[in-house]
């Protein structure tokens, strides 16, 4: 999120921006300055009838607004729309400036939009009203508040705060619950109203606890939203502060513990896993240290592993269990990811968007993922899974996992090698069942051959090598290389859909995969139980 009131406070002192003939004197507010805003549109944007909102297309906006409105038929695109922040730039710049003509449009917009925009009245856009826009609307309407002393917008926020009070419409164990609950003590210390803040600071303690573990790891199933909600948390303390109350220590335990879990998350490019609705693009700019251990597990579902902090080139890789999807999850359980030698190898399917639509319901689905499937078995969604057995080494790590997302017992040994880089995954089944698997590569990489238990795919010198063999050593040959078709493709970032190379594997009684990061022709063999890779020995059994 890009930070506006002091880029735009430096603009003035360069003269970037000029200065009015008749300047304000205004003083900044604390309810306006801060890191709320979106980094589109500008304030000078929103002057011209322009707002740019979620990476899509300029919209114009014209001098009278169609509160209506819906371009791009896009969920997010009306949610943000309807959250006025991009209002809200208008009163900040009138903050940073003195430029009356700000402040003058803001009103103009937030007095329109209050007319026409009633709870409950004919015409009135439903979403306009459900919890994620009236959080985030309050902000904005709270800093117009400290310039615009109106009844109307008094009111506004009355029903604003009646609507966050409703126990039907809380978000319990959410970031949206966090939001709501920031917004209801926003106007509750605005306005003196200690019944709306009491409740906002009581139940925000009771969501930081459901939404972050006591190990600092959010509970929505996908890491790029700790970040958010470890941001959030850092606005509802400061306010909790400015209204004259205690920070409850759960509060801040967790909040101060999501900073080594949203680095362990995050991978050696600076940029976070994207797992569950988490995009590829997503760079926390915030100070989190560095952690004491290489590996770590959580319990909340995931492990991530590096072989060093702080070296672009380090190996990293990911892998998830836990409880069953919900909020933003996926159904990702025993999948993995895996980067080495300074390139994305495995890759998960996605993030793609909000929207209803058949490809973001198969971004969700098991073959988005790198993971096993149980041949002739049905899926049953939103099973829980575990971790049973991990070892850890300085140059190795080794888990094993199982759930019964088929009905019966499926079970994935993960082996991590560091030093001589490679990755062996052995899966299995129980009752006879025969598993299949898939290996999502990242788009860079393209096929060179396929044959004989081997696949190898390239960019330009470097290479990549998959070898599956059964438990017992024996190769598994049969392997198809699909790109696009119905799962080769990868959604990176927001609303992008690309081909990617995808292998899936035959069905058999065991599958042992391994992948060798930076050959095409590495020395393989498997006897007795034992497999040996460039020298590198380890069990058929992965674990």
């Amino acid at each position: 999120m890009r930070r506006l009131a002091i880029p735009l406070a430096l603009l003035l002192a360069l003269g970037g921006l000029g200065s009015p003939a008749h300047a304000d004197k205004v003083t900044r507010t604390a309810e306006c300055q801060g890191d709320w805003l979106p980094g589109t549109p500008t304030a000078d944007d929103v002057m011209k009838g322009e707002i740019s909102l979620v990476g899509l297309p300029t919209y114009k906006l014209g001098k009278k607004i169609n509160w209506s409105a819906s371009p791009y038929r896009n969920r997010s695109w009306e949610f943000v729309f309807q959250s006025l922040r991009w209002m809200g730039t208008l009163v900040v710049a009138y903050e940073n400036s003195g430029d009356r003509s700000y402040l003058d449009r803001a009103t103009e917009i937030t007095k329109d939009w209050v007319a026409n925009n009633k709870l409950g009245a004919r015409g009135t856009q439903p979403y306009t009203w459900k919890d994620h826009p009236v959080s985030l609307r309050t902000q904005p309407l709270l800093c117009l508040s400290m310039h615009v002393k109106e009844s109307w917008l008094k009111d506004s926020l009355a029903d604003h705060a009646k609507l966050l009070s409703n126990a039907r419409l809380y978000k319990k164990g959410h970031n949206h619950g966090i939001d709501q609950d920031i917004a209801l003590m926003g106007i509750g210390c605005r306005y003196g109203r200690k019944d709306w803040s009491d409740l906002a600071s009581r139940r925000l303690t009771g969501t930081v606890k459901l939404d972050v573990d006591s190990q600092g790891a959010l509970m929505e199933q996908a890491p790029r939203y700790a970040v958010y909600v470890y941001s959030r948390l850092q606005v509802a303390m400061t306010n909790m502060k400015a209204c004259d109350r205690k920070v409850p220590g759960e509060i801040s335990k967790r909040a101060e513990a999501m900073k080594d879990f949203i680095a362990h998350a995050t991978m050696p490019t600076g940029y976070m896993v994207p797992i569950g609705d988490g995009t590829a693009e997503t760079e926390p700019k915030i100070e989190t240290g560095t952690p004491k251990q290489e590996v770590k597990a959580y319990r909340a579902g995931y492990v991530f592993g590096r072989t060093a902090w702080g070296k672009p080139e380090s190996a990293y890789y990911s892998i998830r269990f836990g409880p069953g999807l919900k909020f933003h999850g996926h159904e990702d359980h025993l999948g993995v990811t895996y980067y080495a030698q300074g390139r994305n190898l495995l890759v998960d399917g996605g993030f793609h968007s909000y929207e209803k639509s058949a490809y973001r319901y198969w971004t969700l689905s098991p073959e988005a993922h790198n993971v096993p499937t149980v041949a002739g078995a049905r899926f049953k969604p939103r099973t829980a899974s575990k971790l049973v057995a991990s070892k850890y080494g300085k140059d190795r790590q080794s888990f094993k996992l199982t759930d019964k997302a088929y009905g019966v017992s499926r079970t994935r040994s993960v082996l991590v090698n560091h030093g001589e880089d490679l990755m062996a995954v052995l899966d299995t089944a129980s009752g006879g069942k025969k598993v299949s698997n898939l290996w999502r590569f990242d788009p860079s990489l393209k096929l060179v051959s396929n044959g004989g238990g081997k696949v190898v795919l390239g960019d330009g010198k470097f290479k990549v090598t998959l070898l599956q063999f059964s438990a017992s050593c024996e190769r598994v040959g049969g392997q198809k290389v699909e790109r696009g078709g119905k799962v080769g493709w990868v959604s990176p970032t927001y609303l992008s859909k690309l081909p990617t190379n995808v292998v899936v594997s035959p069905a058999a009684p065991s599958l042992l995969t391994v992948i060798v990061p930076g050959t095409d022709s590495p020395k393989v063999s498997c006897s007795g139980g034992k497999v040996t890779v460039d020298g590198t020995s380890f069990s058929a059994k992965a674990f």
